[in-house]
Parts: structure tokens; sequence; C-alpha cells
């Protein structure tokens, strides 16, 4: 069973939102835009990653907050709009999906928070730093 096959259904708004929170909620507004960009720079390249934001944030292995043993899936599952930072990350969602997310991370496609080194950041240059993370844009063959 995929990742994606073990959730339940909701609108492509809640996907990407919820997304942005459980991967930058820690980094405030600025920090969630810069995800969400990543999320649009993908979609704008769907060679792999698939062709809408949604697709793009339920791509297995893609967003750790998604994965089943990840501790941030079930905290994103039960958010509500109470929370301030996920009423930033719908306004960001918003914002994506109607076309008018200005991106800040210089055509990323891929991140790491800065505490880590992925094999495949090994020798790149990040093209954005945003708060605790690294961006990269990457080209995948």
């Amino acid at each position: 069973m995929t990742q994606s096959a073990q959730l339940p259904m909701m609108p492509a708004r809640e996907v990407v939102a919820r997304t942005l929170w459980g991967e930058a909620r820690g980094e405030g507004r600025n920090g969630m835009a810069a995800v969400a960009c990543v999320i649009q720079n993908r979609a704008r390249n769907p060679r792999w990653w698939g062709n809408s934001p949604a697709a793009v944030c339920l791509k297995p292995y893609q967003f750790s907050c998604w994965l089943p043993d990840d501790p941030n899936r079930g905290k994103l599952l039960a958010v509500t709009d109470r929370d301030s930072s996920y009423r930033a990350a719908l306004e960001l969602a918003d914002a994506l999906l109607a076309g008018q997310l200005v991106d800040i991370t210089n055509g990323a496609d891929h991140y790491h928070t800065t505490g880590v080194a992925p094999a495949w950041s090994g020798g790149k240059k990040p093209v954005a730093v945003i708060g605790n993370h690294r961006f990269f844009r990457l080209e995948l063959k």
C-alpha cells in the first residue's frame, strides 16, 4: 500500500496546507511559503513528481510528514483552522492553487533542514537558505 492510499480523501487545498504545516510550521509563514514554492516548482515540471500540487505532496517518500511512521502525520491529519499556523498554511495553499504564489526559492525543487546532509545534496550549492531549510534546484534524469 502506498502512503497516499492510506489517507482519507481531502481537497487539494487541505493536502497542500497540511503538507506546509507538517513540513515547516516551526519556520513561520515565510518558511511554509518556501516549501509551497518547492511544491509549485515540482508541479510545473511533472517529469516525476506529479502534475498537480496535491499529487506532488502525496508522492510517496517526498514529504516526510506524510510517511506512516512520521510523528507529524497524526498531527497534520488532526490540525484545524483554530491553529494560526494552519490558517497561514491554508492562505498559502490558496495562493499556490490560484497561481499567485511568488517563488522565493529561485526555482528550488528540493530542500532539507540545515541539521542534516542527505546524499542527494552532496557537493551541491543551495539556491536559497530560508530559516532552517536549504533549497536546491536539481536536474533529475
